[in-house]
């Protein structure tokens, strides 16, 4: 920033000293006021020499005097050496406001703002909507409403008997106090009215916990709707008082940019990722060793805005309204107290249960709406209870919606065409539940679905329905989750999926032309058709060729290692999920590929062994069937379920017995039965990643068991990772092999990207750090203060240099979208 009046120009980056030796933040570095112009003589600086500055100028004058804390305050390591004639404040009381009246983002004055301002947004976003009742066992129904009031911003690790406690330690009266832990709200219920308004006075405003966020008091009010005979299933709604209040619309929560143009949706994801990749360059220099040069990408990043790499636009998706190809419905109570179908209206963990029709997500396809709907209709003359999320019981739990395209076909889905296959998934928790009557209801259920799709015209394509056991807390259920296939009418059911196994159970799409199998649970990306730039994206950057070994990290069903397959020499996928490699096995088969393999495990536990190991692959073995990708690395349709001593899989198998026995006596095996291979019940477990990496040695040596000659010349990797981003061993093994110079990073989460990248790619340090194992300090960390801290014990190894990144918009209507890097040494 320049200041005219006086004359002066910000230092330009040739001034700088490329030794990582002094920098604040991100900016341009200001010089002090009536400093004279610097001829290139004098812009010779030798290496961790400061430039010597007139102690006469008036440097106090300058706009960004002291407005940035000095990097060496800011580590606590070591003193700065320019003393007093340093430009950066070395204290918080030293530091000055900048022009545009903000602080430095790491000063504790910015941090203190943002939260703040964060407290203040959550004060008006916060307004709870509840509506189930949290009833302990032991209160009787005793609970008046009238006499009862929501406390809201407790802290999340509280219990009931720790709420208890603190009302008890202030003083302050009641009859029941009620509290879940890991929620930020709790319900009091008082003696009498002039019992409850003293207590709401206390209350109100006051300050609790560690975090300084104030109680803020909520009246509860019953809604008026006919009650369920249990009265644990009284259904309530916790509101705050206030005209100011706006209530949540499903449409804002789910598709919070709906109301904008797509274009400009576009313009706004695409900004708020130069945002986020900047902070990968301020990282590396942070990162970067002391007396180690700054990468020269570092350097340049001054040229274009503070960016790593180019950041080179942003590629719409074809199809902008209904894209989802598959749907998660929450099972739950509306505002007014009616059983829904739909989307969730808030974050449980702040206390907000309501769950809304999805009748206005224009991500939602026609006909996902429509099977809510009658899922919907179903559940209001189904007898057993919907899922209580404060006390963890309840039947009917959440509704999946997965469906298949047709080949090339990219017109409107709400006009059905191109929707060929249809798979719905029904999770259910069947503890303590009766068998005979599960297995009555679940008849019922799949004669509703089957009614509901043949009465629409043209009627709904209805593939497979499959039901899904799940007894935890919240509605992710684990790889093993019980499974088991309903017996639907043959008018609307693939002929094919007649008395199959759940596991048996698929639907199909299409990539690229390509036709893949998709099982209940395994990953496929949610927009097909933008996928498919995606991936070609992807393809395109990594400069594949006949001679190239290409590693598909995190591969799912296989996706992106199957369509680039016929571009390279060898394709190596992994993927810890054995029913979506049963799936990838089956894609390759379906398709015709032969130089593909699909490795189940995790990628940590084997990409170190498979890099050292698959650089030394001749053709002959690449071309052996064997080895090729009609055979996986486990056996084929491996799955991760396993069964369950308790019984409770059994349990609900056997219901699907039942009923599919009752419906199709010609069946051949019910659901429950498992081969005596155990191959339909093979657990992806460290025993048999042991087994992988002994295959892994078979297939890359010669017969007569030494190293075989090189046959990949060119060793690329693309990783597609979930949003945790990849594990530190990944990292490692990516990072330490020399033969891998090109990495493809895609990524649903651009702020684990950074993360990520910044290992990637700072530079090694002269020693080593190992780092003090009994500091707990990393638990406050953010994701890139820990990457920061992990890149200090890197092994020494050339690092990687970003080289240019793209974003592909899979997810209209939402702030979300992929980000495509290109990494290359």
């Amino acid at each position: 920033m320049a200041e005219p009046l006086l004359n002066t120009d910000l230092s330009s980056p040739k001034t700088l000293n490329p030794i990582n030796a002094h920098d604040s933040t991100s900016e341009s570095h200001p010089t002090a006021p009536n400093e004279t112009q610097v001829t290139e003589e004098n812009d010779a600086v030798v290496a961790g020499e400061k430039r010597k500055r007139d102690d006469g100028d008036d440097r106090s004058l300058h706009p960004m005097w002291k407005t940035s804390l000095c990097s060496f305050f800011r580590r606590q390591d070591k003193d700065c050496s320019h003393g007093d004639a340093c430009r950066y404040a070395h204290t918080e009381e030293e530091l000055r406001p900048r022009p545009d009246n903000t602080w430095d983002p790491t000063s504790e004055r910015a941090k203190k703002a943002l939260k703040t301002k964060a407290e203040e947004k959550n004060s008006v976003l916060e307004d709870v909507m509840v509506t189930e009742a949290l009833v302990d066992d032991d209160d009787d129904g005793d609970s008046n409403n009238a006499l009862s009031k929501c406390l809201v911003h407790l802290p999340k690790m509280w219990c009931s008997s720790k709420l208890k406690s603190f009302l008890n330690d202030e003083g302050i009266p009641f009859k029941l106090a009620k509290k879940k832990k890991g929620m930020a709200l709790g319900f009091l219920t008082f003696e009498d009215e002039n019992q409850m308004k003293s207590a709401s006075k206390d209350l109100d405003g006051k300050l609790v916990g560690g975090g300084g966020k104030r109680i803020k008091v909520a009246d509860v009010i019953p809604r008026s709707f006919e009650k369920k005979s249990n009265k644990e299933n009284t259904l309530l709604d916790a509101e705050t008082n206030g005209d100011n209040s706006k209530p949540r619309n499903v449409r804002d929560v789910v598709t919070p940019l709906a109301h904008m143009d797509y274009a400009d949706q576009l313009e706004q994801k695409k900004t708020s990722l130069m945002q986020m990749l900047k902070k990968l360059t301020r990282n590396a220099r942070k990162a970067c060793p002391d007396g180690v040069s700054l990468p020269e990408w570092v350097l340049k990043s001054r040229e274009i805005g503070g960016l790593p790499c180019e950041l080179e636009g942003i590629i719409a998706s074809p199809l902008v309204n209904g894209y989802r190809n598959k749907c998660e419905f929450s099972v739950g109570y509306s505002l007014e107290g009616k059983v829904t179908v739909g989307f969730m209206l808030g974050n449980f963990r702040e206390g907000v249960t309501a769950v809304e029709e999805a009748v206005d997500c224009p991500n939602v396809s026609a006909i996902a709406r429509k099977y809510a709907t009658i899922f919907q209709e179903f559940l209001q003359h189904s007898d057993l209870p919907v899922w209580n999320r404060f006390k963890n019981n309840g039947f009917w739990r959440q509704l999946t919606v997965r469906e298949g395209r047709t080949n090339g076909n990219a017109v409107d889905a709400e006009t059905f065409d191109g929707i060929a296959e249809v798979m719905l998934m029904v999770q259910v928790s069947t503890s303590g539940v009766d068998d005979a009557h599960v297995a009555a209801e679940f008849k019922r259920l799949a004669e509703a679905f089957v009614a509901g799709a043949t009465s629409h015209s043209p009627s709904l394509p209805l593939t497979a329905l499959v039901v899904q056991d799940h007894q935890g807390i919240s509605n992710v259920a684990p790889a093993d989750a019980p499974l088991c296939s309903l017996h639907i009418s043959k008018a609307v059911s693939a002929p094919d999926m007649e008395g199959k196994n759940a596991m048996d159970v698929r639907i199909h799409d299409y990539v690229s032309n390509l036709r893949f199998s998709i099982s209940p649970t395994a990953f496929f990306q949610v927009n097909t058709l933008a996928a498919e730039k995606l991936y070609s994206l992807a393809g395109d950057w990594a400069q594949l060729g006949p001679d190239t070994l290409l590693f598909d990290i995190c591969c799912g069903t296989g996706t992106i290692g199957l369509t680039l397959a016929h571009r390279v020499g060898m394709v190596i996928g992994i993927e810890m999920n054995a029913s979506a490699v049963s799936d990838a096995h089956r894609n390759a088969e379906i398709n015709g590929i032969k130089n593909c393999r699909f490795i189940c495990s995790k990628a940590e536990d084997v990409m170190g062994s498979l890099l050292t190991e698959y650089l030394n692959v001749p053709k002959e073995e690449v071309d052996d069937p064997n080895i090729s990708g009609s055979n996986i690395d486990g056996s084929e349709g491996s799955s991760c379920q396993e069964p369950n001593e308790n019984g409770e899989r059994v349990s609900l198998l056997s219901h699907c017995s039942e009923i599919n026995s009752a419906d199709n006596d010609a069946s051949e095996a019910s659901a429950s039965e498992v081969p005596e291979n155990g191959e339909k019940t093979t657990q992806c477990s460290e025993n048999d990643n042991a087994e992988i990496g002994s295959g892994v040695q078979k297939c890359s040596s010669s017969e007569n068991g030494n190293s075989s000659l090189q046959q990949f010349k060119n060793v690329v990797a693309i990783v597609d990772p979930p949003r945790a981003g990849l594990h530190p061993t990944v990292i490692k093994a990516l990072r330490t092999h020399p033969g891998l110079r090109r990495l493809v990073y895609i990524s649903c989460n651009p702020e684990s990207l950074v993360a990520n990248a910044i290992e990637l790619c700072t530079p090694s340090p002269e020693k080593i750090e190992k780092g003090n194992k009994g500091n707990r300090g990393w638990r406050n960390m953010s994701s890139a203060g820990l990457a920061r801290h992990r890149s200090k014990s890197m092994p020494i190894s050339e690092a990687f240099k970003p080289v240019k990144a793209m974003a592909v918009d899979l997810f209209p209507h939402t702030p979300h979208c992929e980000l495509v890097m290109l990494l290359e040494r």
